[in-house]
């Protein structure tokens, strides 16, 4: 296994400033009406990004081995497949709610 550089000053300011962008348009994201339909799934592919970002720089899992990427990422991606699988539950619950009162 060879050894990776370790990321530079510029690469930790050039993410942090990433991550401030994404926060930025979480809370704008929040607070603009025209958003209000797709809020959550937003919120959760912005925050996705967040977390990517920093479990690869800061976590330093970006330079790890692929086994421990895989021990990492295979419960994120359980965890995202349960949000998402409940996020249509709960939009079809809704969604049939509104229809039975409409009648």
């Amino acid at each position: 296994m060879t050894e990776q550089s370790h990321p530079t000053a510029g690469t930790y300011l050039r993410i942090g400033a990433v991550l401030v962008i994404l926060t930025v348009l979480e809370v704008g994201v929040f607070y603009v009406p025209a958003f209000r339909a797709v809020l959550v799934p937003v919120l959760l592919v912005l925050s996705a990004a967040k977390f990517s970002l920093v479990v690869m720089f800061y976590m330093h899992l970006k330079a790890d081995s692929k086994l421990l990427t895989f021990l990492f990422g295979a419960p994120l991606l359980l965890a995202l497949g349960v949000m998402v699988a409940l996020l249509f539950l709960f939009l079809g619950t809704l969604t049939l709610r509104g229809a039975a009162g409409a009648g």
